[in-house]
């Protein structure tokens, strides 16, 4: 991962504070499962390093920005990079604070708490990524405010206080714009230091791309194309971000891959997730400028 950094750009001063991190900080065996294992890696130098320095300040950080910027892979690649369990919580309309601190349970002819994840995490010394924040009802966001809170301490009701862990570091992601998201107040959003998560550029995309694919280097363009171009449609507001998905776009190239035409594969992990005729059809369009009639799924691979 180190050497991935350094390609990127990163600080060295920060790679070694990384590593100063990681070696202070023990881990107990138990939880070693829950660090990720990487699928995807993140591409964007500055990003990178204000996501590092604000892990090694002890700060939490909110990652905010449009779909397919990487939100939720930042976040797996930062616990991935400083070796510590990750646990993922999905702030839904049904989140309570019992889903997130614990609950009562019967064990052994006696009541005990069935740890949350929040709590779990700031047991463990780990990693919580609080995913979809602006969607959480009061409740919950009550437990995130503690959680949050400068004190390091969690009341966990009917039971005894738990003092987080040291390393453990809150990283919360939001899509604004969505249908049910809310506008995150002031008291909540300065407990965060807030990185605005860019788009995906071009180069970097190109580099996605050959990294988790076995396509021929002369079409990776047409895909960087087509993810480019059906996002900015997205940012222009022509079409809605359902069919902006990267890992759509990848699924689909291995679909190709497997023998699925180039069409059917797109349509798969694209085209069909939108469900408005007018949409659909735009993305569509799009798709069929840029891979032409001749071009079979089999002529994009190496080998």
């Amino acid at each position: 991962m180190k050497e991935f950094l350094l390609k990127q750009g990163v600080s060295e001063n920060l790679l070694d504070e990384v590593e100063k991190f990681t070696k202070f900080y023990d881990l107990d065996k138990n939880y070693e499962y829950r660090i990720p294992h990487l699928k995807y890696k993140y591409y964007g130098k500055e990003t990178w390093e204000k996501a590092i320095a604000a892990i090694l300040s002890g700060s939490h950080i909110l990652l905010s920005g449009p779909k397919a910027t990487g939100k939720n892979v930042l976040a797996e690649n930062l616990a991935f990079l400083f070796k510590r369990p990750l646990w993922t919580i999905s702030l839904n309309i049904s989140s309570d604070p019992a889903s997130l601190i614990g609950s009562d349970t019967f064990k052994n002819n006696e009541v005990v708490l069935k740890k949350g994840p929040v709590y779990e995490a700031g047991l463990a010394g780990g990693f919580a990524v609080f995913d979809e924040i602006n969607m959480a009802k009061n409740e919950a966001l009550s437990v995130v405010h503690s959680a949050l809170d400068y004190r390091r301490v969690l009341d966990v009701s009917g039971y005894d206080r738990l003092n987080l862990h040291e390393a453990t570091r809150f990283i919360a992601t939001m899509n604004y714009g969505y249908i049910g998201t809310r506008d995150l107040n002031e008291a909540l959003v300065s407990r965060f230091l807030v990185i605005d998560m860019p788009t995906i550029t071009d180069s970097d995309l190109k580099k996605l791309i050959l990294e988790n694919t076995n396509l021929r280097e002369d079409y990776v363009d047409l895909f960087v194309r087509l993810f480019l171009d059906l996002q900015e449609k997205s940012l222009n507001s022509e079409i809605s971000s359902k069919a902006i998905d990267l890992r759509g776009m990848l699924a689909a190239i291995d679909l190709m891959e497997h023998g699925l035409s180039i069409k059917s594969s797109l349509e798969l992990g694209i085209a069909d997730k939108t469900f408005d005729s007018y949409e659909k059809e735009i993305v569509e369009d799009i798709i069929d400028t840029l891979f032409k009639s001749g071009i079979k799924s089999g002529d994009l691979f190496v080998g």
